[in-house]
């Protein structure tokens, strides 16, 4: 899927012929053929024309609505993608016990087990003793497959996150450490940062669910949270730390990202990019999506990350169409 990012505050979004065009004080900014685009995420203050919004949902293109902070505030989607044949499959499926439980054991076990990886990644050149960190967070991903109700799944992986953050925190550049998670607001930039990237992921996650004609709002780990997308939480567990924890930490470990490029809000005391640092963050998102890895036990290639992902809710609707958990397998690196 192909991103238009607009972080211009007061820039203003239209459509000329087939082209989307990005206006700032008079000036095009930016011009994008309007068939290579399949989201736009409006950051702040932007304005949007109703001929774009038209175009928008004739061609079936989501427009995403984030605050300048980053905070997710709603979508503008096409129904072009519904098929209530193949939801009507997932809501049997959500609402199945033993489905929602081996697919939740799996998800959250790879999750702690990339955090690991993660870990272990950032760790090597530096002398932290981590072994207690590591110890604890196998003994919650053993835990965790041995669990018979969810919430007992989701007690395990709040301890293995509490465990990875309170080590991560140490493998940051000095100027950048920190002490565990931080959210609603974020305290320092590292938290900033994956706060912001998590919400970019999330949308992502969203934009593909319905793409393949799932529903986002019914899942199996984080049922039934009001106006929450439950799937798309779900799925982005295992890519966390694979993805957004370690594009923040190379960033700022890699002073590709620096302090100048946060702000803190007045009101609530919060740590937050500024308009540049949202610019530089969103360009190394996009090429961390674009990365190619082999990830993917089923497949022999590289592949990008934005492509892997879109593999994985193909696996899932493989799973439901059989209701059979097993046949979704999630990533973990090493």
């Amino acid at each position: 899927m192909a991103y238009l990012c607009i972080s211009e505050q007061g820039a203003f979004l239209g459509i000329s012929g087939n082209r989307f065009t990005v206006k700032s004080k008079g000036e095009v900014i930016k011009s994008v053929p309007a068939e290579v685009v399949d989201v736009i995420e409006i950051f702040g203050n932007v304005q949007v024309s109703t001929q774009c919004l038209t175009k928008c949902l004739r061609s079936g293109i989501d427009v995403i609505y984030l605050s300048m902070n980053g905070s997710y505030q709603g979508r503008l989607i096409s129904l072009s993608h519904a098929n209530p044949i193949k939801q009507r499959k997932q809501l049997c499926c959500s609402n199945d016990r033993d489905f929602s439980l081996t697919i939740s054991k799996n998800i959250i076990a790879a999750k702690i087990s990339n955090q690991i990886a993660i870990l272990r990644r950032y760790g090597r050149n530096r002398n932290t003793d981590l072994s207690a960190g590591f110890r604890n967070m196998r003994l919650a991903e053993k835990a965790v497959m041995k669990c018979s109700v969810i919430s007992q799944i989701l007690g395990h992986e709040g301890y293995a996150a509490k465990e990875y953050f309170k080590y991560l925190g140490g493998l940051a550049d000095p100027q950048f450490a920190f002490n565990g998670r931080t959210r609603r607001p974020p305290r320092d930039p590292f938290n900033s940062l994956i706060s912001f990237g998590y919400t970019l992921l999330f949308n992502e996650i969203i934009g593909i669910i319905e793409l393949k004609n799932l529903n986002p709002f019914w899942g199996f780990i984080h049922h039934d949270h009001l106006k929450h997308q439950s799937l798309a939480s779900d799925l982005m567990e295992e890519w966390r730390a694979v993805i957004v924890d370690s594009l923040a930490m190379s960033c700022l470990n890699g002073h590709e990202i620096v302090m100048s490029n946060f702000r803190q809000n007045e009101d609530n005391q919060g740590i937050y990019l500024n308009q540049e640092g949202i610019r530089l963050f969103l360009s190394k998102f996009e090429n961390k999506m674009n990365t190619k890895s082999r990830y993917l036990d089923f497949i022999d290639y590289a592949i990008s990350f934005r492509k892997a992902i879109e593999y994985q809710i193909e696996r899932l609707i493989k799973a439901i169409d059989r209701n059979s958990p097993e046949y979704y397998i999630p990533v973990r690196i090493r």
